[in-house]
This record gives C-alpha cells, sequence and structure tokens, in this order.
C-alpha cells in the first residue's frame, strides 16, 4: 500500500464505517496524510486502497481513483445480500418472540382454569401481566441498549425469558405462574427494541424501508398466528409444553445473541453530543412532532387489529357458527392481507415516501371499519364482515412499517429509545382499548358492529394525528 495510504492511523482506517451512519455538516477536507476527510467521516486517500471494516460487518474498499470509489453512505449498505438475509431471519425471529410469549398460551386457557381451579378473570390477569412486563421491559431495554450497546441487554434479558419460562412451565400456583409471567414479559421486551435498534444502526433511508418492513411483517403476524400454533401444540402437550417450547425458543435467540448477532453501537456513538444520557434522548425523541404523531397512529392501528383479535372468537364462532378449523383459516387469510399490506406499503414508501402511505392507509382503515358496521345493518351476514375485515387487516399492514419508518429514520442517536417507546405505545394502547369490545357489548354481545365501532374510533384518531401533528407535507422524502 502506497505511503499516504499507510500514514493514516489504524483507529481512521478501520473506525471509518462505523462512522458512516452520522451526518455532519463539516465541510471535506484534507487531511495532512495527503487524504481526504469527507462529509459522512470517511477517509478516502488520493492515491492507493484502504479497506475499512466495522463489527457491524460493514466493508469498503477504496481503489487508486478516488472518483470511481464505491459511495456507503450507511454501514449496511457494504454487507452481502447474503448477510442481509441472515440479519432479516434472525432480527425476524427476535421480534417475533414477544408476541408469541403473549399469545402462544391464549388456547390453554381453559385448561390453566381447570388445573388451578379458579376463574377465566384470574386467568386473564396472567395475560395482563405478561403485557405489563413487555411494556417495562422495553421501556428499560431501549435506553440501555443506546447507553451500554446492543448486546449486553439482548443477551442479559432473553436469559431472563429462558428463566422465566422454565419457571412458568413448572409452576405449583397461579400466583407463581403469574409472577413467571411478568418476567417472561420483560424478557421478551429485548427482542424486537434491539432488532430495530440495530436494523437502524446498519440502514438508512430506502433500504431502512424495506429493512423494517420485514420486521413489521412478524410484529404484525406473530399476533395472528402465535394461538394457532398454541392450539396444535396442544394437541401433542399441555399447557406446560406451551412453556417449554417458549424456554425452547428464547435458548435459541440467547444462543444466536451470543454467537451470530454483532455489536452494531460502537462505544462513540454511545455518548454523542445531545444524545447522551436517557433524559436526553427522550427529550430528543418527544420533541419531535413527527415522532409524536406516529406514536398516536400506531397506537391506534395496533389497537385496531387487538379489537379484532379479542372479539373475533365469539363474533365467528358464536354468532357465525364456525369450527375452530374454519376459524383458523379465517386467521390464515387474514394474515395473508396482513402480508401482503407490510410489502407492497414497503415498496410505496420507498418511492413516495411514508407519510403519503400513511395517508392512504388511515383512510382505507376508516372505510373498511365503516363497511363492516353498514354490512352488519343491512345483514349481509358472514361475508358482509369478512371481506371489510381482510381489507382493514391489508390496510394495518400497509401502516405498520411506515410508522416504523417515520419514527426510527429521525432518531439514529436514539433509535433503541425510539422504538422502546413505539413498542411499548403499541403494546400498552391496545392492551387499554381492545377490552372496550367488551363492554360495549356487555348488555347486547359481541357483534360485528360493536367490534368495528372500536377500529372506526381508532382511525379517526390516526387520521387526525396524521394530519394535525405529523403534517405530511412538512416531511421531507427519504434519503437514498
Amino acid at each position: 500500500m502506497p505511503a499516504s495510504s499507510m500514514d493514516v492511523p489504524a483507529s481512521k482506517r478501520f473506525g471509518a464505517a462505523s462512522a458512516l451512519s452520522r451526518k455532519s455538516s463539516v465541510p471535506d477536507e484534507r487531511t495532512p496524510t495527503g487524504s481526504i476527510r469527507t462529509s459522512t467521516g470517511s477517509i478516502r486517500a488520493i492515491t492507493g486502497a484502504i479497506r475499512t471494516s466495522s463489527p457491524t460487518g460493514a466493508i469498503r474498499t477504496l481503489g487508486p481513483n478516488p472518483a470511481t470509489a464505491p459511495i456507503v453512505l450507511h454501514p449496511g449498505d457494504a454487507i452481502s445480500a447474503g448477510r442481509r438475509t441472515v440479519y432479516i431471519l434472525l432480527l425476524g425471529a427476535l421480534t417475533a418472540l414477544g408476541p408469541f410469549t403473549i399469545d402462544l398460551y391464549l388456547p390453554a386457557f381453559p385448561q390453566l382454569e381447570a388445573d388451578f381451579a379458579t376463574s377465566a378473570a384470574m386467568i386473564q390477569l396472567t395475560l395482563t401481566g405478561t403485557m405489563l412486563g413487555f411494556a417495562i421491559g422495553q421501556l428499560v431495554v431501549g435506553p440501555l441498549s443506546d447507553k451500554v450497546g446492543r448486546r449486553v441487554p439482548l443477551i442479559t434479558v432473553t436469559a431472563l425469558h429462558v428463566i422465566a419460562s422454565v419457571a412458568a412451565a413448572f409452576a405449583p400456583d397461579l400466583l407463581l405462574l403469574g409472577a413467571a409471567r411478568v418476567l417472561m414479559g420483560i424478557g421478551a421486551a429485548a427482542g424486537g427494541v434491539v432488532a430495530m435498534a440495530i436494523v437502524r444502526d446498519l440502514f438508512g433511508g430506502r433500504r431502512l424501508v424495506v429493512m423494517l418492513s420485514r420486521l413489521a411483517l412478524v410484529s404484525g403476524a406473530a399476533p395472528v398466528i402465535a394461538p394457532l400454533i398454541g392450539s396444535a401444540l396442544l394437541a401433542v402437550t399441555s399447557w406446560r409444553g406451551i412453556f417449554g417450547v417458549l424456554a425452547g425458543y428464547g435458548a435459541v435467540m440467547l444462543i444466536a445473541g451470543l454467537v451470530l448477532i454483532p455489536e452494531t453501537l460502537p462505544k462513540a456513538r454511545r455518548h454523542e453530543h445531545g444524545a447522551s444520557t436517557v433524559l436526553q434522548r427522550y427529550r430528543s425523541v418527544f420533541g419531535d412532532r413527527v415522532f409524536v404523531g406516529v406514536l398516536v397512529i400506531g397506537g391506534m392501528t395496533f389497537s385496531g387489529l387487538f379489537s379484532y383479535l379479542s372479539a373475533s372468537p365469539f363474533l365467528f364462532q358464536q354468532t357465525h357458527g364456525l369450527d375452530p378449523q374454519a376459524y383458523g383459516l379465517l386467521f390464515a387469510a387474514n394474515s395473508l392481507g396482513l402480508v401482503v399490506g407490510v410489502q407492497v406499503a414497503s415498496r410505496l414508501a420507498a418511492r413516495f415516501g411514508p407519510q403519503w402511505v400513511l395517508a392512504f392507509s388511515t383512510v382505507v382503515l376508516l372505510v373498511s371499519g365503516c363497511a363492516i358496521i353498514v354490512c352488519d345493518l343491512l345483514g349481509l351476514g358472514f361475508w358482509g364482515t369478512a371481506v371489510p375485515l381482510w381489507v382493514f387487516m391489508t390496510a394495518c399492514g400497509f401502516t405498520m412499517p411506515c410508522v416504523q419508518v417515520l419514527a426510527l429514520d429521525r432518531h439514529g442517536k436514539a433509535a433503541g429509545t425510539a422504538a422502546s417507546i413505539l413498542g411499548a405505545s403499541n403494546n400498552g394502547v391496545a392492551a387499554i382499548v381492545s377490552p372496550v369490545v367488551g363492554l360495549i357489548s356487555a348488555g347486547s354481545g359481541i357483534t360485528a358492529t360493536t367490534m368495528a365501532s372500536v377500529m372506526v374510533g381508532c382511525a379517526v384518531l390516526a387520521i387526525l394525528a396524521l394530519w394535525l401533528i405529523v403534517r405530511p407535507r412538512t416531511v421531507g422524502m427519504l434519503e437514498p
């Protein structure tokens, strides 16, 4: 290698890639070694080749002609397609750990009620405890991952999930089961938060849309699929076996965190100006009008989704007379709608901007919810509910990745904090709003109209948040 490039200190030659995701207003300047420091913080030599690498796997090679050297705006841009696929699979599995921890045991509620000789309301409290632990865990893990890095919180809290799952499998009474479920919720919180933070560490702009759309696909589909898998597991094991499966799942994720997932937040970025303390990170995130707006939109979307999840067993099995197998097929069809929405939204958001995709999807949420009510009042039966419900689920798929992109793209310095607030808000608000279906149905029973009324209310609030708080016209287009 020529002397002009060899003179570059090792810390600069090998630390450049980890700084690529930071933007700087400092103009390009010539260094004493004959190199040029670019506005992205990277070093480009006038002669020779520099190979830079980072713990994230980002690699950049500069040839003898800087004018033809590849430009890497974010560390993940230099990662091979195969390695990106591995990241998608691992981070998707981490994201799914939370929804599976919450929902996998739902079909076992009757068994739990019988085994512990208690009421259904007491069994429901174990679910409430899980969601409470999940929300608290996210609020703790997110800021912690911004302070100490991604791997330590991920490994520590996932290990807690494994231990708590084993404790739940052997719980002798309902009190210990409830305590174990709270700890399981805390342990599962790391997966989704750290996964989104890692994606934001590595990617930005349009590629961030694509990567987050994959995670949104998992986070949206997992709550729908988990009860179906739980039902299948009950055919071969008891509720204790379900917790054993969750312990095994957590153990696999723990090993993956130790062996396959790198540290993506360099030490230098953990103490950047304006984002070195938890208070500064929270102030930065909540001081962003767009983030607050999409936080409301995300919470309302999940609330509409959970309203469907809480009401549909009674609506379709008792009112419309579906057997468990037909009900499972309905779940699968709605999951397919969610998948279609997420995948199409990722392409549209990269081209037109996520804020304009939200302008479309929130209106579809409102129209499809109103259509369910109208069809129910007209007495159109099962199909009058199922068809607009599929459209509603597809619109949820359109909304989820766009919410994540707008929330995280603007807060690279506090990605863990932003992801934790987003996740805790989605689940916390949904846990509060979804029981409203049961409250307004207390007298007449759950109907399509009562279910859709909550959906419509959530859609209206989402639309108001978009146009009054986010204000799409003020949001710039995504960078490359």
